[in-house]
């Protein structure tokens, strides 16, 4: 299966299941198009009639470039055939290994966005803290169920987490004294609104967060009609200290577009130009009434918005002044196992949520509805029947996705948008699905930019940056 599309300048080629990524001419292209189904002697005589005007592209060209078409093949990495399909059994049979845990520290929260699903931090209940000892629990649950696993990702999550900061730091101090004995090592992550950000918490991160989220939806008034007045020039100052004091360890800038900033491409940028140079923007899902949901009527916009944005990071890349937008980055070299490829992001097995009473959710997205309750750090997981079904969510489960060219770079999505979207985890969130696309195409095409920047872009019929 290969996937060819035109974007900035760039013929691209994508041979889905070895993962290969080729940049060729018009030439190659056009023939790659017609390859797999048209006879070579056909081939020829469509390239001469369509070339006519172009002596350059001779008869001895084409066949040049349909022998170099037929050389790739034969190495795997054009036309490949899908080898992974019985990994998707292999995956259900393993035992699952629990390898994070999102802590809900907080159900109580200091904003109150419109989007938010935890309906103002407090997930369907009551505003609640995280006691230390559930914390703890939580820990030693998480590294009880962990085998062999070294690395374990703790994300402190609310509501606002640091409106419990005093937990939150406890709760790193016994993680720590945890490694050695179990030979174990936490990457603690902080998400937060920002609006308690001061230099004991900036300091406490830049020593012990592997990872920290920092919450702005962009230009001021995109950002204050749905975060709440003021909040923009509230949190700025110290989001912009953090960054400057955070170095070259992780973090970045994560919004939230929705149907009132549909051009959401200028929110990014006037992120970046402000000086964040890593940046997340995640599209709104929420209920169709809602009136900032995002709909179908959307999509062409959002869709050019992925287009001008990848076009202006290839310009910035050129000058020096390129910055990372999470949904772009790609691994085309290495990136996640197969394995990881094949069963998705692990919800509901090797990843889970912890509200501040110790129940176990599939993900944040889920806590609070009774019906995903897993069991909790005590018991551990009871609802086997649940988990299962969480377990068999893969991209060979999926038939919406036997077809797709980003099945590899997606794990099926996420199983959240597809409940409440369509009301199954084994669903599809079919317009997530197509704004998924758009994002690995600009993701590849960036990668072809910087490829050529290295001296390893367009060479030929058949060049190739894998």
């Amino acid at each position: 299966m290969i996937h060819q599309y035109k974007s900035n300048g760039y013929n691209i080629v994508l041979d889905v299941n070895s993962g290969s990524v080729h940049v060729v001419d018009e030439l190659a292209y056009d023939i790659i198009a017609l390859y797999e189904n048209t006879p070579a002697d056909d081939i020829v005589s469509a390239m001469i009639e369509k070339y006519k005007e172009k002596p350059e592209v001779t008869r001895q060209e084409i066949l040049d470039t349909i022998s170099d078409i037929e050389t790739l093949k034969k190495e795997g990495t054009l036309f490949a055939r899908d080898e992974f399909r019985a990994l998707a059994g292999r995956v259900q049979e393993r035992e699952p290994v629990l390898k994070a845990l999102c802590l809900h520290v907080a159900h109580d929260c200091n904003m109150a966005c419109k989007y938010c699903f935890a309906g103002k931090g407090k997930y369907k209940g009551q505003n609640q803290l995280m006691s230390l000892k559930t914390g703890k629990r939580a820990l030693d649950y998480l590294i009880s169920n962990s085998g062999n696993i070294k690395y374990l990702d703790v994300d402190f999550f609310g509501g606002e987490p640091l409106m419990n900061f005093e937990v939150v730091k406890k709760l790193v101090e016994y993680g720590r004294d945890l490694e050695a004995a179990h030979n174990k090592k936490f990457r603690f992550t902080l998400t937060t609104n920002g609006v308690l950000l001061d230099d004991e918490v900036i300091r406490f991160a830049n020593r012990e967060m592997s990872n920290v989220v920092l919450s702005l939806d962009g230009r001021r008034e995109v950002n204050d009609r749905m975060r709440g007045r003021g909040t923009y020039d509230l949190v700025l100052p110290g989001f912009k200290r953090f960054a400057e004091k955070r170095g070259d360890r992780e973090y970045y800038v994560r919004g939230t577009y929705t149907h009132f900033n549909t051009d959401f491409a200028s929110d990014i940028l006037h992120m970046a130009d402000l000086g964040f140079d890593r940046l997340a923007m995640e599209p709104v899902v929420a209920p169709p009434t809602a009136e900032y949901a995002l709909t179908e009527d959307d999509l062409p916009v959002l869709l050019s918005e992925y287009e001008r944005l990848g076009a202006e990071m290839a310009e910035r890349m050129k000058r020096g002044e390129g910055f990372t937008f999470y949904h772009f980055m790609i691994d085309l070299e290495g990136g996640p196992c197969i394995y990881k490829r094949v069963s998705g992001c692990g919800v509901g097995t090797e990843y889970m949520a912890v509200t501040p009473e110790g129940e176990l959710y599939p993900c944040h997205q889920f806590v609070g509805n009774p019906d995903f309750i897993l069991g909790n750090i005590y018991d551990g997981v009871k609802n086997r029947d649940l988990a299962e079904e969480f377990r068999k969510c893969n991209i060979y489960s999926r038939p919406e996705c036997d077809g797709c060219f980003a099945r590899l770079y997606c794990g099926g999505g996420c199983a959240a948008n597809a409940f409440y979207s369509g009301g199954e985890i084994g669903g599809i969130y079919e317009l997530g699905c197509i704004l998924h696309r758009k994002r690995i195409e600009i993701a590849i095409m960036l990668k072809a930019c910087q490829a050529s920047l290295a001296g390893e872009g367009q060479t030929g019929g058949n060049s190739q940056a894998e």
